[in-house]
């Protein structure tokens, strides 16, 4: 069972690269490209952050009546469409369209960490769930880091070259600053939007590396009540 727990991890490590993307590349874009105050930007993620922490318990239930693989599919479908709609946000897309599209990307997030990490625990033998539990943790928080520093520097790369492009076709005699603003509302828009689609494809990867989930058998036939492993209700590592 030791490959269904590294599949499991595997899964969990690249959903948290992809899901600190979200919490990067989403405030970038609100508050420089739109001019929202870091304050309001954050009001806006909030929603997203409330959805997360109702689901979890609810994902708990869920998991006991579905398993993960159903689960998994699902919040990673939910994630995918979410994404390519971040991949698609222009200069006047809605407030209102922002917050729904995000807390939406969470709460198809909420629905695959803890599913995830539960099941590929469950595959273990009870004397290394501890092993198991730090090994996940540090490597969702490694993953986080490494996936934020990927997908700025994506984003940093491809703004500067769409900013070039663009300077190619202005005569700098009438550049004005008005001109300036609007080049770099739209290179670094450009940025963002590569980045939401590099995200997307790894989300599909994930999504299908999930079809090959299977449920941990907890409670084998035949076995006495007191010697069944209990499945295990773990929470993904917070930042």
């Amino acid at each position: 069972m030791l490959h269904l727990f590294a599949l499991a991890s595997v899964i969990a490590i690249v959903n948290a690269a992809a899901m600190f993307s979200g919490m990067i590349l989403t405030p970038a874009y609100v508050q420089n490209v739109r001019g929202i105050s870091p304050l309001d930007s954050g009001l806006m993620m909030l929603p997203g952050a409330i959805a997360m922490g109702i689901m979890s318990p609810i994902t708990g239930k869920l998991f006991d009546q579905f398993g993960p693989r159903v689960l998994a599919v699902t919040g990673l479908s939910i994630t995918a469409v979410s994404t390519y709609m971040l991949a698609n946000l222009q200069i006047d897309s809605s407030y209102t369209y922002i917050i729904l599209v995000y807390t939406l990307r969470m709460f198809g997030m909420s629905m695959v960490m803890m599913p995830i990490m539960t099941n590929g625990l469950n595959q273990l033998p009870s004397r290394l769930n501890p092993h198991g539990t730090a090994v996940n943790n540090t490597a969702q928080q490694v993953s986080g880091s490494i996936g934020t520093a990927v997908f700025v520097t994506i984003m940093n790369a491809v703004t500067k070259s769409k900013a070039e492009d663009l300077m190619s076709g202005i005569n700098p005699l009438h550049f004005t600053a008005a001109d300036k603003a609007a080049l770099g509302q739209k290179a670094l828009l450009a940025g963002i939007q590569y980045s939401f689609y590099v995200a997307l494809a790894i989300n599909i990867v994930v999504l299908i590396m999930s079809l090959f989930v299977k449920r941990a058998d907890t409670f084998k036939p035949g076995a006495k009540k007191e010697n069944r492993k209990k499945p295990l209700q773990t929470k993904p590592a917070s930042d």
